[in-house]
């Protein structure tokens, strides 16, 4: 199971972020963009999705991924149960979505957790 802090370890390891408070929910920012943000609860992972791809994902495990709420479908923008995603995919998804909102010099820089 994934936690706010295994999350906040690395997304805050990663350049410009920025965690903030925002309605009681923890996102995680570059600027003014949010690529990864927790339900109230923190049992619930949303970041930052190619829009396209989207429907795919759910469908390879729909216990583990679903929609985001219906205001953000419109967004690139996906959702995981915390409790249903390994340490390992919660890294790939975290670091995608952060490649997603910095410019792409940066993004094809970093070179993986711990590396």
């Amino acid at each position: 199971m994934v936690t706010v802090d295994d999350v906040r370890s690395l997304a805050l390891s990663l350049e410009r972020t920025d965690e903030a408070l925002v309605h009681g929910r923890v996102k995680f920012r570059v600027g003014q963009i949010v690529y990864v943000a927790f339900s109230r609860d923190e049992t619930v992972m949303c970041f930052a999705f190619p829009r396209e791809e989207r429907e795919a994902l759910i469908d390879t495990d729909p216990d583990k991924f679903l929609h985001p709420r219906q205001s953000d479908l419109r967004f690139n923008w996906a959702c995981a149960r915390a409790e249903a995603l390994d340490m390992a995919e919660m890294q790939e998804l975290v670091v995608d979505a952060w490649r997603m909102v910095v410019p792409k010099k940066l993004a094809t820089t970093y070179a993986g957790p711990g590396a």
